[in-house]
């Protein structure tokens, strides 16, 4: 959907760096960032296996949260979400500076973010996000069935809510944005995987296809994928989640989808559907959870069109233009694996679909702890990911899991 893009070359020859990054999406670019800022004279390389908008980065549905996610939203916890909330809205207003400065249109815009419950389980996570943000003191709107379908077109949802907390951008736009305003002194390398990570005399050595990158300090932001270089591994699983987008809707079917010209909603239940409204004119579908693996085609479409024509009977007649799918890092309690692992070796993984922001948050504050900068007790404010049993136990469990979870939350998806 966006204009071509020119890759910038893949790493052809062995090179030394202070700092090299595996990963440039949001936490990679954030980090490099950063250690620019702290230590403008060394030499900084990112690698990423894809490139810039292709990978997960560009993958997700857009949604900048100034604001906890409703998951991590506990009213009996303010002064730790306050904490929470101030990191990352400073975190988000240097990524709304970039993009005000860059020429790259991300269609980044303040419109805010609902929130709708269709059953029992739905309402019960609502109530207690209308909690959590009556006692931070944060604004926010109830919606009942009537108000939703005005705003939404749907009439799935019984209640609602919408805070205005948060942005919307086209994702794939964003990153391609924060990558080009990196400064020129950083060595950025697309379609470079890293095939391995080892150290030796006092260095890390980071082996790729076609040259080894030495460096004194690596940092892994490759999410879940920090597993395939042996970090991590007990603590993290791949998750893959998949969307659709429709095309253009004709302007007849728009006027039946609601006042509101460009709208995002968040599911109350981990398993519930995303929704988003295009500024163009679309409608996008986010559902669906596979695990380590991705899973048929058909079948994504079928299950994603499913959702869709259940929240919008009119688009029953409607195909996909696009669909795909992306890898999510999860832990087992919603906790971040984060910090300086071994000597020298950072990773910062396990987002749990946290978003845009915090793992840009989470970018800089690991080039913080890898150059002596006072971070925040990233455990106690966003938690430690815990342990996770091995194969084929942990399979089975999330089996149990998710299929209880499907069973308790059946109303929403």
């Amino acid at each position: 959907m966006l204009p071509e893009r020119i890759a910038t070359p893949s790493l052809s020859a062995d090179m030394a760096v202070d700092t090299a990054i595996i990963g440039a999406g949001y936490t990679g670019i954030s980090a490099a960032k950063r250690m620019h800022e702290l230590a403008p004279s060394d030499e900084i390389a990112i690698i990423d296996s894809s490139e810039i908008g292709e990978g997960n980065p560009g993958r997700n549905s857009g949604f900048l949260l100034e604001i906890a996610l409703a998951n991590d939203a506990d009213p009996s916890q303010l002064d730790r979400m306050r904490q929470c909330n101030k990191l990352i809205a400073a975190s988000l207003g240097k990524i709304v500076k970039t993009v005000e400065n860059s020429s790259i249109d991300c269609q980044l815009k303040r419109m805010g973010t609902y929130r709708g419950a269709a059953g029992r389980q739905g309402l019960k996570s609502l109530h207690q996000y209308a909690a959590f943000l009556e006692a931070a003191e944060l604004p926010y709107r109830d919606l009942n069935r009537e108000e939703m379908e005005q705003h939404l077109g749907t009439q799935f949802y019984q209640r609602g809510l919408y805070s205005p907390h948060c942005y919307l951008a086209q994702p794939a736009a964003l990153i391609r944005c924060l990558a080009d305003e990196l400064p020129d002194k950083i060595h950025l390398f697309e379609n470079t995987p890293a095939i391995s990570l080892k150290q030796s005399s006092g260095r890390w050595l980071i082996k790729t296809a076609n040259g080894e990158i030495s460096a004194k300090k690596v940092m892994l932001a490759n999410n879940a994928f920090a597993k395939s270089l042996g970090i991590g591994m007990s603590q993290l699983v791949a998750m893959y989640t998949y969307a659709g987008i429709t095309p253009v809707l004709d302007p007849a079917v728009l006027q039946t989808l609601g006042s509101d010209t460009s709208w995002g909603l968040l599911p109350t239940h981990r398993l519930g559907s995303t929704l988003r409204k295009t500024e163009d004119g679309r409608l996008l579908v986010r559902c669906l959870y596979a695990y380590e693996k991705e899973i048929n085609s058909a079948l994504v479409r079928q299950e994603l069109s499913r959702n869709l024509v259940k929240r919008f009977p009119q688009l029953a007649k409607t195909e996909f233009e696009h669909i795909w799918g992306g890898a999510v890092g999860f832990t087992m309690n919603g906790g971040a694996v984060f910090g300086e692992v071994k000597p020298g070796l950072f990773v910062s993984a396990g987002c749990n679909g946290g978003g845009v922001v915090k793992g840009s948050l989470f970018g800089e504050l690991l080039a913080d702890l890898a150059n002596g900068q006072p971070v925040p007790d990233i455990s106690a404010l966003f938690g430690k990911a815990s342990w996770m049993p091995p194969e084929p136990i942990r399979s089975l469990g999330f089996k149990l899991v998710s299929g209880l979870e499907r069973f308790r939350g059946q109303a929403e998806i």
